[in-house]
Formats: structure tokens, C-alpha cells, sequence
């Protein structure tokens, strides 16, 4: 059984396609990353695996059970599949551990004392130990954007989305937050990513989708796709990439 199993996935913003019969299955800890031009796509599906939008047709299930199943009570979904995005979405006025444990307290009801426990245990495993009581304008990008992955994991989700999450980080910061996903994979979290930064995807995924157009035009490991393309349009792509001096 798939993990994640999408099928013919459509979605429409008013007249304009942005999924165009999408499919794409994704097993227990693998880590899969969604490349291509910005508008291809690769956001709005992310959003959707997770229902933070709909879509039109199609299927989206997560364990053989449709994110629209019953089974799926109230905030279930968006605790079993945790999402970062590439705006930290910090609450400022709270401290870092209060950001982190607000939504298993207040939402998945879990005592403060169980919250902060596993919270603090995370902020040590991502060298942020020090930094509980800090609030987010004292953080630095990287730093910020770390508390934001430990917000979504402190849910103990079994998938892991990342929605650009370096797009915003100066060029010096972006080492460390890729460092934390690459211990995720170690630990074997399930993961897709929508990335633009190619040498990681390179470096992280089981496998590499490029999308185009709202369409997944190919998908390979990295070393077969960024290698060796079979697609005209992935081969354009990407020597644009390399002409940017960017893989």
C-alpha cells in the first residue's frame, strides 16, 4: 500500500488548469521532490494532499483512505501530514516553544506538560535548545524557519510537506535548514518537497518529478533525471539551471 496515492488529480483556479491529471504514489519513507518552473504546479499540489485547497477531480488517499473519508475527524488530516511553507508564519508575540506546542494543546488536546516535553526534545535534536524561551524577532531566518519544522513535527505526522522552505533565507542560511531535512530522511519521515534548489534535490530525494504546465511531464532518481533527461522540456529546464550556475 502507498502512502500517499494521487490519481488524476485536476484543479482549476476559475478558468485556468494548474492540475492537468496528475498521478503520482509515494511510499512509507520516501522522499520524492517536485521541480519545475514557478506557476507549474507544484505549490497547489502540495496544498491539496493535505486539503488546504481543493480540487476538482480526481483522488487524493492517504493509507488507502480518502483525505475526504469520515475516518479523518477534525484536524486528523493536518496532524497526520504536517506542511512547512517558505513564510515561517510565526505567531510574534508568543515564544518559540509556546509557537511549537499551540496547536497540540489547544487542538489535538494534548497536556502542556507532554507538549513541551516532546517540543523541548525536538529543539535539542534541531541545536535550538536555548532559544525556548526567545521570541521569533530574535531568531534569524534559518532559525525561524527550523521552529517552523518542529512546529509541524511535534504532531508526530507521518508525511512531512515542504513547500519551498529556503526561498526566503539569505544564501548563507539555507545550509542549515537543509542539514535538518536531510537528518529527517535518515529517520526515515516520509517527504515531498517543492524545491528550486536542484544540488539538494539531488543530494535528498528517492526520487525527482518535473512539472510543467500542471503536468508531471517526468519522474526519476535524481541521478537518472538530472543525468539524463528523456523529456524535451525537462531538458530545457534544466540546462537553464546549469546556465544559471545553479547545479
Amino acid at each position: 500500500m502507498y502512502k500517499i496515492e494521487i490519481e488524476h488529480l485536476t484543479k482549476y483556479f476559475g478558468d485556468k488548469l494548474v492540475l492537468d491529471d496528475v498521478s503520482l504514489n509515494v511510499v512509507e519513507h520516501e522522499v520524492v521532490c517536485l521541480i519545475g518552473a514557478s506557476g507549474s504546479g507544484k505549490s497547489t499540489l502540495l496544498r491539496c494532499i493535505n486539503d488546504l485547497i481543493s480540487f476538482d477531480e480526481g483522488s487524493i488517499k492517504l493509507d488507502g483512505v480518502s483525505i475526504y473519508d469520515k475516518a479523518f475527524k477534525t484536524n486528523e488530516l493536518y496532524k497526520r501530514i504536517g506542511i512547512v511553507f517558505q513564510s515561517y508564519n510565526l505567531f510574534s508575540h508568543m515564544t518559540v516553544l509556546d509557537n511549537i506546542t499551540l496547536a497540540p494543546r489547544h487542538v489535538h488536546k494534548i497536556s502542556r506538560a507532554e507538549s513541551e516535553a516532546y517540543a523541548c526534545e525536538l529543539l535539542s535534536l534541531f541545536e535550538l535548545e536555548g532559544f525556548a524561551k526567545s521570541y521569533p524577532e530574535q531568531l534569524s531566518g534559518g532559525q525561524q524557519q527550523r521552529v517552523a519544522i518542529i512546529r509541524a513535527m511535534v504532531n508526530r505526522p507521518d508525511v512531512l510537506l515542504l513547500d519551498e522552505i529556503t526561498a526566503a533565507l539569505d544564501p548563507e542560511l539555507i545550509g542549515g535548514v537543509l542539514a535538518v531535512i536531510k537528518d529527517l530522511r535518515k529517520q526515515g519521515m516520509t517527504m515531498v518537497i517543492v524545491t528550486h534548489e536542484m544540488g539538494f534535490a539531488r543530494d535528498v530525494a528517492d526520487r525527482v518529478c518535473f512539472l510543467d504546465n500542471g503536468q508531471i511531464l517526468e519522474e526519476a532518481p535524481p541521478k537518472t533525471l538530472f543525468s539524463n533527461p528523456e523529456n524535451p522540456r525537462t531538458k530545457q529546464f534544466l540546462q537553464r539551471i546549469i546556465e544559471a550556475g545553479r547545479l
